[in-house]
């Protein structure tokens, strides 16, 4: 076994006090501004310094937090009323006007981010009294509150500048302590944070372990307390029979899916997409490389989600070689003296989990006569063929993004074809842009979900690509630490209101 192997070479040694809890991340955050850091340990790390607008619930509809209420006057106006007797970590009151701030200073140059495109719809934000912000757009937007929401937006201090992320300063239940580069983060508890807690850790120390195998001693030491999605899940499972190391293990939000080139043959054609499909067993991928712990997809939305359609409305694509080599055989494809119909490429990253999924689907699909060559490249040259479309198949996951069902927009709609979107595949159908148009401007929930259900009916049957599965959200730790509660995106909420003995 790896680990027992490796045990040898030892961990670091625990210094601190009996309130500090060490949890593991495997790189450092590129910046602990939320207006600018854009990587998962910035936006978990944030999500403890700061406070969003409002909340996603467990249906991943909104609900108040620093924004007790809000309406809309009109399709392009926005208000939102704060609550009162919030106080930045700093001890200055949290109001209107640095709400206001914080949205501006991302779309009228103040800071140059990658977060400024959430709010490009956004003409200007101000305060209209003390606790009343009013948002004026430049065109109606569904999508301001999922941009509003925690993991994505964090309020700072009216007047925080290029420099802010260096020592952030938020309304949330930690503050920010010291930060070393490719070292560690450090937080340390708000006593009197506004929304209370039921927990107790004293301090946070997020220590950057990059390699999975050295995150695994870490946690068989006890050296560290907690990891999430951090280690492997051969290691996971070895983990749990460790004295001492328990495992909370529950539904992830985040979507592994297929994506294929359609704008050129035999790829052009849905009867060959519809057959790689079918020719998969994506259940028995997930019992192999995910040891049971994943769901299978039909749409990218997670499950339970308030605009994801159901099961029973979306065309079904069980394992079936057979029909796969008939949909082939219709549309031209016919076997060769050794049963092959057709050759397909497969790009992936030097990724271990997405390399083995490619082996894997490599053999399934020779059932239906599909020979699949694969083609492995570390990550930047294998995203930059993607972005390019020089491809005809690749697997990527979305993480977060899939919360919000504007990603249909973003990974579907003609207009977001690179650079300017995520449309890598070049999908086209303007029946599809309309839909997406109109869920994007009405205000009428209902009339939205009804628009968001027939766009996956219609790439459930168009298969552009194929959802695949949900995997689960791991957290290892140790028994000193309790009352862990986890969510679907894998944040770090739960230390919120976590027991350290």
């Amino acid at each position: 076994m790896m680990l027992g192997c490796l045990s040898v070479l030892g961990c670091h040694t625990r210094s601190d006090d009996a309130g500090t809890v060490v949890v593991l991340i495997e790189s450092s955050p590129n910046s602990l501004d939320p207006r600018v850091g854009t990587d998962a340990q910035a936006e978990k790390i944030d999500g403890l310094i700061f406070d969003a607008l409002v909340r996603k619930d467990e249906r991943y509809e909104f609900k108040p937090w620093l924004a007790t209420s809000w309406e809309r006057p009109d399709a392009t106006t926005w208000v939102f009323h704060l609550r009162d007797g919030v106080r930045f970590q700093d001890g200055r009151p949290l109001g209107a006007e640095d709400v206001a701030w914080t949205i501006n200073s991302m779309v009228d140059g103040t800071l140059i981010t990658a977060k400024g495109g959430n709010f490009a719809s956004v003409q200007t934000a101000r305060a209209k009294d003390r606790l009343t912000v009013e948002v004026k757009m430049k065109r109606a937007d569904e999508s301001l509150l999922f941009n509003l929401s925690d993991g994505l937006f964090g309020v700072v201090p009216k007047g925080s500048g290029r420099e802010f992320g260096r020592v952030p300063v938020g309304s949330g239940a930690f503050r920010f302590v010291s930060a070393e580069q490719d070292k560690e983060v450090v937080l340390e508890r708000v006593p009197s944070y506004w929304a209370g807690s039921r927990g107790n850790i004293e301090r946070l120390r997020l220590s950057v372990v990059p390699d999975a195998v050295t995150s695994a001693l870490e946690l068989r030491k006890h050296s560290a307390d907690v990891a999430v999605n951090v280690v492997t899940l051969d290691m996971v499972r070895a983990l749990e029979r460790v004295p001492g190391l328990k495992d909370e293990t529950g539904p992830g939000s985040p979507v592994m899916y297929m994506n294929f080139n359609v704008t050129a043959a035999p790829l052009n054609d849905k009867r060959v997409r519809q057959a790689v499909a079918f020719a998969m067993d994506r259940k028995a991928i997930v019992d192999a490389l995910w040891l049971g712990r994943a769901r299978v997809a039909d749409t990218l939305l997670p499950p339970g989600h308030w605009a994801a359609a159901a099961p029973g409305e979306l065309t079904q694509y069980p394992h079936d070689p057979a029909r796969a080599a008939a949909l082939l055989e219709a549309a031209g494809y016919h076997a060769d003296k050794d049963g092959v119909r057709l050759r397909l490429e497969m790009k992936t990253s030097t990724d271990e989990t997405t390399r083995l999924l490619a082996e894997i689907l490599q053999q399934q699909l020779r059932a239906a006569g599909i020979a699949l060559t694969l083609r492995s490249s570390e990550f930047g040259t294998f995203y930059a063929d993607v972005t390019r479309g020089a491809f005809q198949m690749y697997a990527l996951r979305w993480i977060w993004s899939n919360e919000d069902p504007d990603i249909f927009h973003y990974a579907f709609a003609t207009s977001q074809m690179p650079p300017v979107g995520g449309n890598r595949g070049r999908y086209s159908n303007a029946r599809v842009d309309s839909l997406l148009a109109a869920a994007a401007t009405t205000p009428d929930v209902s009339a939205r979900r009804a628009d968001y259900v027939e766009v996956q009916k219609i790439l459930a049957d168009e298969l552009p690509a194929i959802p695949l599965w949900y995997p689960n959200n791991n957290i290892v730790h140790t028994d000193r630490v309790s009352g862990i509660v986890g969510d679907g995106s894998g944040s770090f909420d739960f230390l919120r209101d976590a027991v350290v003995k």
